[in-house]
């Protein structure tokens, strides 16, 4: 794997600023992200789609809506949008699988209703390497699985059960990462979750800190 140390250095200046986006998408190019034929024909539809994402904006849409619960979401965990500088367009286009996943990760936390606790975290990560987005998810989940319960004792029923869950949404619901979320903003999260077939609850198990 051939590494471009020009954009690694890059996504290190843009972490250190604050602008997440940029550094995922410099991160994938950096380090060259593949991603498997099917899902990235599933991806044609948002080449290229990066809207801003404004939470101050969404916080004032009606209580109950998606964007409005992405909102409360984000700054209840202190968390900023994955947005995309304009001269990083190019770079944009040709990592649309880094850039969907980055931007998608919070949305699927609304979406799937695990917090982002480690064990809500595993939920996420379930529910993406089930619905084959990279290898690379899988193995991560593997590795997970082992490790998690040993790092957070305190989680491990939490763990498993939003593993399960995750697997079990990912299998009912539609290809995500394809969707345009930001053109769902408006709509009710029930709602939006009754289209994609995200209708069951995953068990809120209270994650005890280590």
């Amino acid at each position: 794997m051939l590494i471009k140390f020009k954009q690694l250095y890059q996504a290190r200046m843009a972490y250190k600023s604050g602008n997440l986006g940029d550094f995922a998408i410099l991160k994938a190019d950096a380090f060259g992200s593949k991603v498997n034929p099917e899902v990235e024909s599933n991806l044609q539809p948002v080449v290229g789609y990066h809207p801003p994402i404004d939470l101050e904006k969404l916080s004032q849409y009606p209580k109950g809506s998606f964007g409005w619960e992405y909102a409360q979401h984000m700054n209840a965990n202190h968390l900023k949008p994955f947005n995309i500088s304009p001269e990083l367009e190019d770079i944009a286009k040709s990592n649309v699988f880094a850039l969907r996943y980055a931007v998608t990760h919070d949305i699927f936390h609304v979406l799937l209703g695990f917090d982002t606790s480690y064990a809500g975290e595993i939920g996420v990560l379930a529910f993406a390497a089930e619905q084959n987005y990279s290898s690379s998810l899988k193995i991560g989940l593997k590795m997970a699985k082992v490790f998690a319960p040993i790092i957070f004792p305190g989680q491990a029923k939490a763990i498993f059960a939003n593993l399960r869950k995750g697997q079990e949404l990912a299998k009912k619901a539609k290809f995500l990462l394809g969707v345009r979320f930001e053109e769902y903003w408006e709509r009710p999260l029930s709602e939006v979750k009754a289209e994609f077939g995200l209708t069951t609850e995953p068990a809120r198990l209270t994650a005890t800190a280590v």
